[in-house]
This record gives C-alpha cells, structure tokens and sequence, in this order.
C-alpha cells in the first residue's frame, strides 16, 4: 500500500491569522482540502492520514465528507514540534501497515503537490527504499565569516532543495523515528524525517520536485497560492 501522512499539526502564528493557516479559507475551500486532493486523486494513493491539532478532528472529518476525500482513514493528534507530530503518525500505523508498505510525508500548507511528483517519488522509494522531492539550487550560497562579510562559497551545482513529499518503507521508518526518539538524535529544531534520516546514517535518494510546491507560510505565500489557482482557472477556460 501506499499511504499519505498529512501534518496538519502547526499553528500558524506567522501568517497572523485567527486559525490555523491549514484551514484558511481560500476560494471557499480549506487549505488543507486542496492539499488532500492532490492524494485523493492520484491512483495510487491508497490511503490518508491527518496529524492535526487537537480540537480541529471533527473538523476534518466534516471537511472530509464534504469534498469527498474518501481515502481518509485516521487522524492523529499532533505534537508539541513537527518531528513529534510526524512521529505520531508513524507509530499510529504501526500494526496497520506491513514494513514494505510506502509511506508518504507531506507539509498540510503545501497544497500544489503535482501528480507527476507523487507517481516519481513512489517509483524511486520502491527502487530504493527511500525518496524525498528536490529540486535544483539556483541562487549564490555563501558562508557566513562574521556579521557583515563572507570569504566562502559553496557551488550550487553541489545543492540540491528538499522538501515534502518525501516517501520511505514503512519498517525502516518506524525503526527510525524508534532510534530517533529514545536516542535524542534528529528531534530538535528545524530536523525533519529526511535530515533525521542523514543523522541515523541513511542514504537519501532524490526524486523530481516543482517549483509550484510552494509551502504556505506568510501572507505572500497566500497571495501567490491564489494566483496560481487563478491561473489554472484561466488556462482552462481558454
């Protein structure tokens, strides 16, 4: 099987809104929703789970219902950090998923993940056990050397953006988050799966990203999310 980990556990604070910025309304229809879609529609998503904050559950499901996001089949409170809220997604399916089963990590606030990316992804992670989106790095990178200057570089042709999606084995996962959590290793700060991944010694495999996978979190973001809705609407009606 494959399954979609959705985090929808952050709150949001950034954006400067009075809910969370999953569940913003943007042409009459949550953040969150546009985001599930993407895995409702793509065939080879077999099922759903939400890390949501607490109080927000029922929500969800109503949402669900309402737009038809049948694949949702649990949703998990969330933790006090994105590492923990992740975490309890993974251990929530443990005796619910057999170790080679694909698990799919995704950002609730990234909701233009393309089919393209999410069939790549799963073809790389089932040829090598593991596959995280990335993307080209086409900006200078240089080193900080005190406040005010730098004498080093790094060449971007050695960079690479990760982001969510991101898919690994359900057995390697599980172990993983296990290892992570009682050995404090990869937990705290900006970590993630993919950078606690590296941490325990693992090898990442690059799959395709895009450009349009956008992560939503600051005013401009939104304004930017409804353009390119607005952009699929007009390209359509031509």
């Amino acid at each position: 099987m494959n399954i979609a980990i959705i985090i929808a556990g952050g709150s949001g604070h950034r954006m400067g809104q009075d809910i969370p910025k999953q569940f913003i309304n943007v042409y009459d229809k949550p953040v969150l929703i546009y985001t599930l879609e993407g895995f409702q529609k793509h065939p080879q998503i077999d099922a759903i789970e939400v890390v949501c904050i607490d109080g927000w559950h029922d929500i969800v499901w109503a949402y669900a219902k309402q737009f038809n996001i049948d694949k949702l089949k649990w949703i998990v409170s969330g933790g006090s950090t994105g590492q923990e809220s992740i975490r309890n997604g993974v251990y929530n399916l443990e005796g619910k998923c057999s170790d080679e089963d694909t698990i799919i990590i995704h950002d609730g606030i990234r909701p233009l993940v393309d089919a393209t990316v999410l069939s790549d992804l799963i073809v790389k992670c089932n040829q090598y056990g593991n596959a995280v989106t990335s993307m080209p790095y086409n900006e200078q990178i240089f080193v900080i050397d005190d406040e005010i200057s730098t004498v080093q570089y790094i060449p971007r042709e050695t960079l690479r953006r990760v982001a969510t999606p991101q898919a690994y084995k359900f057995g390697k996962l599980n172990w993983a988050y296990h290892e992570a959590f009682e050995k404090e290793i990869g937990i705290y700060g900006s970590s993630y799966t993919n950078t606690m991944m590296v941490e325990l010694g693992e090898r990442l495999y690059f799959a395709a990203g895009s450009d349009k996978n956008i992560k939503l979190t600051t005013k401009d973001d939104l304004e930017m999310f409804k353009a390119y809705l607005k952009a699929d609407k007009d390209n359509w009606l031509k």
